[in-house]
């Protein structure tokens, strides 16, 4: 935890204290400076804020370290409540009964806008407004925007441009990481397969994961502003971009020997039992997924850094993928305490003292990778901030959930149905986009 150094707080009311005394008459309490000093260097005391979050465990260990340094800079005192995973669930019947935290973080863009729409939201303070464009790209100052005002700061990130594989099995096969697309299917992964290995266990019960898949073919191949352009539906997902990265997409899911247990397989295998089959069984060489597969990695007794390795995502096209999840702080009640908050969680210093924690990755342009506690998360971040504005937000987290966020439905059962049979593209592209037509247009 970083905290302020006490000594400049200290001198800073011993100077203070000096120049009361010298200027107080006898009969003067000569406290009254070192108490001015205090309330100055204290500009929240006895304000109370409650900030709502879905952390439990150690994120919520690691966020409250934050909140400490919070504390300890401004005097306020915060309380932190659990929303669970179903963050909706938790906020909509506070937001109804008129009784909000004073900060909500949303674990998905798409709130901002439907809180903002229940006029649930307070706009950021000019202020918290210049920590952010300090701080962050204008992409991720829009993504907090709704109706023209901007409401919301990415204050923590998920980075789901990895492919994780297993050092052993490299090895054994004579292959190294692939740098492009073309390299991972035609080098790395045929060869693995020649080998008896199967190059990946895909994760494909839990859709969510083909929907990163998809997203990061598709910015590297089609680029950042198709990339915004899908995200909201102002190209449709017949559109020749799309068959490009499905067709990208068929060169693993075409062939059996590409995925452990085939196609049927990887339809009957969640998140993450695919990594417990590459790091704790041994039975397949990659798995494709984001930064926190370092948990299930320790799971199955593998090392981060010595058996479990990373690559980043192969460009498939012009573009380097990077493509983050994340969880956006908004203000729910227009008070100086929770502006601040959010203040403090969109500056350098806040990401900073976040960034010394396990677990945790800022998309703060500022935040030196050098805070990070290891040289994973190093590495992570410096690829965030080399990637500048063509990083991207996840696509199927943009969208309405009925299409992007639901078991069962939308892009995440079509992607599944691709999966099955991904020898129709167009099939799958015309259902693609009369889901997407749907969820739009509701």
């Amino acid at each position: 935890m970083r905290k302020l150094p006490p000594l400049k707080i200290g001198v800073a009311a011993a100077l203070a204290l000096a120049a009361a005394a010298c200027s107080s008459s006898p009969s003067e309490p000569a406290t009254t400076g070192n108490a001015a000093a205090s309330s100055e260097a204290k500009p929240l005391a006895g304000t109370t804020i409650e900030v709502a979050a879905k952390w439990t465990g150690d994120e919520q260990a690691s966020f409250e370290k934050v909140l400490r340094a919070f504390e300890e800079k401004t005097g306020a005192k915060v309380t932190y409540a659990s929303t669970g995973e179903d963050t909706g669930a938790y906020l909509g019947p506070r937001i109804e009964g008129g009784n909000p935290p004073d900060v909500a973080i949303l674990p998905q863009p798409g709130l901002v806008q439907q809180y903002a729409d229940q006029s649930a939201l307070k706009p950021l303070t000019p202020e918290v407004l210049s920590q952010i464009d300090q701080n962050y790209t204008p992409y991720w100052k829009e993504l907090g925007s709704a109706g023209g005002k901007v409401y919301g700061v990415l204050v923590k990130a998920a980075h789901k441009s990895l492919v994780w594989y297993r050092q052993s099995a490299f090895d054994d096969a004579g292959v190294q990481e692939a740098a492009t697309w073309d390299d991972l299917i035609g080098k790395t992964a045929q060869t693995l397969a020649d080998s008896g290995t199967a190059p990946f266990a895909l994760c494909a019960a839990s859709g969510w994961t083909l929907t990163d898949l998809f997203e990061n073919v598709y910015l590297s191949s089609a680029g950042p502003e198709n990339y915004d352009k899908l995200a909201k539906h102002e190209i449709p997902w017949t559109d020749p971009s799309v068959t490009t990265a499905l067709e990208k997409m068929a060169q693993i899911f075409g062939k059996k020997d590409f995925m452990l247990g085939g196609s049927s397989g990887a339809l009957q295998t969640d998140f993450p039992t695919c990594v417990t089959q590459v790091y704790g069984q041994k039975k397949a060489a990659m798995v494709i997924e984001a930064d926190f597969v370092a948990a299930s990695v320790g799971q199955s007794g593998a090392q981060v850094g010595e058996e479990a390795k990373i690559m980043a995502f192969p460009k498939v096209g012009d573009t380097a993928p990077v493509v983050l999840g994340g969880d956006v702080g908004v203000v729910m009640k227009d008070s100086k305490g929770a502006q601040a908050l959010l203040e403090f969680l969109a500056s350098k210093e806040g990401g900073e003292v976040w960034a010394k924690e396990p677990g945790y990755l800022s998309p703060n342009r500022n935040v030196s990778p050098d805070n990070y506690p290891n040289e994973l998360t190093k590495k992570l971040a410096e690829t965030i901030i080399s990637s500048g504005e063509a990083v991207r937000y996840d696509m199927s987290d943009l969208a309405p959930s009925a299409f992007g966020g639901t078991d069962g439905k939308g892009e995440w059962k079509q992607l599944q149905d691709f999966l099955r049979n991904p020898k129709d593209i167009k099939g799958i592209q015309e259902k693609l986009e009369a889901d997407a037509a749907k969820a739009y247009t509701k």
